[in-house]
């Protein structure tokens, strides 16, 4: 009886930890279902949105210990909204700037943000006061020139070659300023802010610890924590979906993009918002994983195609899909890399096979290999997922 309470604790603690991973990962393909459910975009840079979050977090908790007092025990309310907002600003910028240029060309979108994720990830990586004072400068002076020009100048007889020249010399200039405070500052003026390495988040005090059930099983409060954000996250989000006017504008293109047009809708409007919110919801995934350990630059590579891989499983655009596929991909990923699959078996010879087998793939690059494959032979059987678009959107 012993032995039997041993296992299926352990078989708990296994679902409870993938079930707490699969809530990560839900996070962060919402907001990929909405964009790429809506748009049509294959957004590769989703996972550094993702990443951007959590450095804000770092942020604020370093902000939070300089503060001293109830600061660094309540820094995390802090953190989570301004996650979103930071990541949701990036987005809206990302949106703007690159992919309203390539809507409708879906290998142009990949390689673009694709790009824009290596561009991101050496930003977090090389982010210094001097770098910060050069895009400042050159912000203002492309912003300031472009209006001064399009408000005192025939632009639209111009544009064609003074955009690029005024773009250019804004540039220059950015980058002699930046060379010039990088000579003048000292060491400690000049150095990353970031640089390569990990950076630790330590989760508040009432976040360490967990609750224990039993001699070994325990249910951490980090992860307790994350799974009730999720369940927040996902009833926000619907309730903005179907309960407010800029949530109706939503779905209406999302469905037929077209009529929506006709009847008023501003779809470029409704294309950034939905963009933001994607984004803000990938910040909010970004605060939740610093509370499961250290983050660094190449945070986003670790769930991008996990979320991906959620959001195909489960249904294109589909709430309830991304749902189910998010807590099967996060379970079944840990209970094989975690070896607990291999451990719950009978040690009998019946079930040795089975245990080898299980034993092999008892890691976690091996785990995603497995659920990989699984994922591709499921997809053979159901090709649009567990949740199929159905009516117009199937036809669009």
């Amino acid at each position: 009886m012993e032995a039997v309470g041993t296992v299926l604790e352990g078989l708990i603690g296994g679902l409870f930890n993938g079930i707490s991973i699969g809530a990560v990962l839900l996070i962060v393909a919402l907001g990929l279902a909405i964009v790429f459910g809506l748009m049509g975009v294959i957004n590769l840079a989703h996972g550094e949105l993702m990443m951007f979050g959590a450095y804000t977090t770092f942020v604020v908790q370093n902000v939070a210990k300089s503060m001293g007092g109830m600061a660094p025990e309540i820094y995390i309310f802090a953190a989570l909204p301004l996650a979103f907002l930071v990541a949701a600003a990036i987005g809206l910028f990302l949106e703007r700037t690159v992919i309203r240029y390539l809507y409708g060309r879906p290998l142009e979108t990949l390689l673009a943000t694709w790009g824009v994720s290596l561009i991101m990830i050496q930003f977090i990586r090389s982010v210094s006061w001097p770098m910060v004072i050069g895009l400042v400068v050159f912000a203002a002076l492309y912003v300031v020139g472009r209006w001064v020009l399009t408000r005192y100048t025939d632009w639209d007889r111009i544009q064609d070659w003074a955009n690029p020249l005024f773009l250019g010399l804004s540039g220059a200039i950015a980058a002699l300023t930046w060379v010039l405070v990088q000579g003048a500052g000292g060491a400690q003026f000049v150095r990353p802010w970031f640089g390569a390495r990990n950076v630790d988040v330590t989760p508040p005090s009432w976040l360490r610890g967990g609750v224990a059930l039993g001699t070994t099983l325990q249910f951490p409060y980090a992860r307790l924590f994350i799974i009730a954000l999720t369940i927040l996250c996902l009833v926000a989000v619907y309730w903005f979906l179907n309960g407010t006017a800029w949530g109706l504008r939503i779905r209406s293109v999302t469905q037929n993009r077209g009529m929506s047009a006709c009847l008023g809708i501003p779809t470029d409007r409704v294309d950034a918002l939905t963009f933001a919110l994607g984004s803000g919801l990938a910040g909010i995934a970004g605060c939740a994983v610093t509370l499961l350990g250290s983050v660094g630059p190449n945070l986003g590579a670790n769930y991008i195609v996990d979320a991906f891989m959620v959001v195909v499983v489960g249904g294109v655009g589909k709430l309830v899909g991304s749902i189910v596929a998010a807590l099967l991909i996060g379970t079944t990923s840990y209970l094989i890399g975690s070896g607990t699959l291999a451990v719950i078996l009978p040690p009998t010879d019946f079930f040795k096979p089975a245990i080898d087998f299980f034993t092999f793939f008892a890691t976690t690059s091996m785990a995603k290999v497995m659920v990989f494959a699984l994922i591709i032979a499921f997809l053979q059987v159901r090709p649009a997922g567990l949740f199929p678009p159905k009516g117009r959107s199937v036809e669009l």
